[in-house]
């Protein structure tokens, strides 16, 4: 009897471990994630960076930034929907006042104090930044410098910039919209001038203010030509920047039409008073488009930039002043 009852015991006591067992495995089964949840935080915590080539070679830059600052490419930015941390300034030229942006200035030609205190998680540059100034802009945030060969390609540009960013999407709607517009524009101007010949002028202003042509490479206003098919004035072509105009060379100016803006400030800036006198001046007035009245100011906010909103703003410029 004694036997039984210690055999009971020990029956019991056996059942008593082998359930402890089996509950201790599905409670350690329970807390091992699924192969899929596995796979997530796997994801989570290695896709938070990318190794990607720019100019310069191979920089490490976050999947998915929030605070960017691309210099001088605030436009694209604006056109993919991204509000930049920081805006382009430069004391002789103004910043892009079309944009409309409310946000810290950063003087290029001062330090990098303005860009440190924003805080961007990455900078995108273009060809001003040298190696020397790129390894400044290093030193704030992670900088992608945007290849030389997309220079005049605005739609290239704004590609590269989506796909920095991780938003190619938005680049596909912008670009749609982009097409429509200088496809209808190209049209009207066609129909309105034909061949004839288009020159545009800067006034630069300041202390020695002069006049120069842009050529047709030229990055700003090159799409005149390239997209919109407009005819360069002879002086223009195979002219990838600008030259100064001689005091001789003006009333050479044979061009249908000219379309002229400063380069700095507006048409009524206080400071600008002095320069605008070449625009009243004899020679100026003697250039057959000044007689004909087929002279076209505009502002230069938009006109000193060759990226996809302003190219878009000069569409409408061009349409209000040409097309009757």
């Amino acid at each position: 009897m004694v036997r039984t009852v210690r055999n009971a015991g020990l029956a019991w006591m056996a059942l008593l471990l082998i359930m402890m067992l089996v509950l201790t495995a599905c409670a350690e089964k329970a807390a091992e994630p699924t192969s899929t949840e596995q796979k997530a935080t796997t994801e989570n915590t290695a896709v938070k960076t990318k190794v990607v080539k720019d100019a310069y070679g191979d920089v490490e830059i976050p999947i998915k930034p929030e605070r960017v600052a691309a210099i001088y490419q605030e436009d694209f930015l604006t056109a993919l929907g991204v509000t930049p941390v920081v805006q382009w300034y430069h004391p002789a030229w103004g910043k892009q006042d079309y944009l409309g942006l409310d946000v810290p200035l950063f003087d290029i030609t001062g330090s990098m104090e303005a860009l440190l205190a924003a805080n961007p998680d990455i900078i995108i540059v273009d060809g001003y930044a040298d190696p020397k100034k790129y390894e400044e802009f290093s030193k704030v945030a992670p900088t992608y410098k945007l290849p030389d060969e997309l220079r005049n390609d605005t739609i290239g540009r704004l590609k590269k910039i989506a796909e920095v960013l991780g938003v190619p999407e938005k680049a596909d709607e912008a670009i749609q919209k982009y097409n429509e517009k200088i496809a209808d524009t190209k049209a009207k101007l066609e129909k309105a001038i034909g061949n004839e010949t288009v020159a545009v002028i800067r006034l630069n202003v300041g202390n020695k203010p002069n006049l120069a042509l842009f050529g047709d490479g030229n990055v700003y206003t090159g799409m005149l030509y390239k997209e919109l098919g407009l005819t360069p004035y002879s002086a223009a072509k195979n002219q990838e920047t600008h030259v100064v105009l001689s005091e001789e060379a003006i009333p050479a100016i044979d061009a249908d039409h000219i379309i002229v803006f400063p380069s700095n400030g507006t048409w009524t800036s206080e400071e600008n008073k002095d320069a605008l006198k070449i625009l009243e001046s004899p020679i100026w007035k003697s250039v057959p488009a000044v007689k004909k009245g087929y002279v076209y100011p505009m502002e230069r906010t938009h006109w000193q930039s060759g990226a996809i909103l302003a190219n878009m703003k000069k569409a409408d410029d061009l349409v209000k002043a040409i097309v009757k």
